[in-house]
């Protein structure tokens, strides 16, 4: 994008955010609901396609440009990215990576526009941090494939009008083979949709079970044709890489948040006549969580400028997911010690940021699994003794 639009689409998302979302964050939290004005809203500015391509109907943004964005969105409750996240991301990348010409010229239009919102499902009870164990199966019966199994935690899940299902088709192929990927239309009969869950944190954000039972749909619901059959995992590995580098940038927009609110507490409180700012360990609390976010805004931005150049796929988005959850549940829990018991206040913007911040140590692959790949990658044979 040219420079000078793109400057134009950050000035934008940021008044969005910072004028129209943030003074609902308490509401989205208590109802667990996201505003239906919000919402198309999101969809008139295009932010249900911007990691798309420009040819269907998405800004095409590149790694280190989205990275900007989410940095911009981070500063709000993150169930705002949630509600256009799987679009851009891991549900829409399922089709620009593995896709044929005709699923993406069919789906991915009313995709970017947000007129569809599809779903990744992939996790399982019994497949988290590795799915290649799912056991979810497709078999061909005549001209349709036949889907059976369950998925987990599947964001979006009650409303997607659209599931990306991963399957496995080959029971005799090695696990991270023998999976393909399928596109599941909302309201094919068999599938079901469980209530949404009741989470911690990250309200607003709707997660659900889904259960596929007899699921039949035609041969061309396969993601990539012929082509695609048995590439499931490798589709979905090169989906989640992008998904850690963009995750990793809301983050680090959480934490910029979380600054600002310790910054402006400690600004404002008083304690024994002074302002609890002038007490050297709050000033050290607030350095701790300055030089973090600085930190994890360079190694965002390094992780998105590698992955646009293809010269770093794989280390560079685990590092950076790996650092900056671990970084903002840091920053996180500084913020709820500098304001006290004011922090544990349910209303009070950092309570809320400390129970949204945990879940970034899990999803997208918890802060483990990153460390196993980061070792591997580096190591090679040495790591398997």
């Amino acid at each position: 994008m040219d420079a000078a639009d793109f400057s134009a689409v950050l000035s934008e998302v940021r008044r969005f955010v910072r004028d129209r979302v943030v003074p609902l964050e308490a509401e989205i939290d208590e109802k667990d609901e996201m505003p239906a004005d919000i919402r198309e809203a999101a969809k008139k500015m295009g932010l249900f396609g911007f990691a798309l391509p420009e040819e269907y109907g998405g800004l095409g943004l590149s790694m280190l440009e989205e990275a900007q964005l989410m940095f911009e969105l981070g500063y709000t409750t993150p169930s705002l990215r949630s509600m256009f996240g799987t679009n851009n991301g891991i549900a829409g990348h399922v089709l620009m990576v593995g896709g044929t010409e005709e699923q993406k010229a069919h789906w991915l239009p009313r995709i970017a526009s947000g007129d569809v919102l599809a779903s990744f499902a992939l996790t399982e009870p019994e497949a988290g941090s590795d799915p290649s164990t799912l056991t979810t199966k497709a078999h061909l019966d005549g001209d349709n494939w036949v889907i059976n199994g369950a998925k987990r935690y599947i964001t979006n899940a009650p409303l997607a009008d659209v599931f990306m299902v991963f399957a496995r088709t080959d029971p005799h192929a090695p696990r991270t083979r023998g999976i393909s990927t399928f596109l599941v239309p909302a309201g094919t009969p068999g599938l079901t949709v469980a209530p949404k869950d009741h989470k911690m944190g990250q309200l607003g954000a709707w997660t659900a079970d889904v259960f596929f039972d007899d699921v039949r749909v035609p041969a061309s619901a396969l993601v990539g044709g012929d082509a695609g059959l048995n590439r499931g995992f490798a589709t979905a590995m090169g989906c989640i890489a992008h998904g850690r580098v963009h995750i990793s940038a809301l983050m680090v927009g959480m934490a910029e948040r979380l600054v600002d609110e310790s910054v402006a507490y400690a600004s404002t409180r008083k304690q024994s006549g002074k302002l609890i700012g002038s007490f050297q360990l709050v000033q050290g609390l607030i350095a701790d969580s300055q030089t973090d976010y600085y930190a994890g805004r360079a190694t965002v931005l390094e992780a998105a400028r590698a992955f646009d150049a293809g010269t770093d796929t794989k280390i560079g988005p685990s590092c950076t997911k790996y650092f900056a959850s671990e970084m903002v549940w840091r920053v996180a829990d500084r913020a709820v010690q500098i304001h006290g018991g004011a922090g544990y206040m349910r209303g009070v913007a950092v309570e809320r940021f400390y129970r949204d911040a945990r879940l970034f140590r899990i999803y997208e692959g918890t802060s483990q699994i990153q460390q196993v790949i980061i070792a591997k990658a580096l190591l090679g044979e040495a790591a398997r003794g």
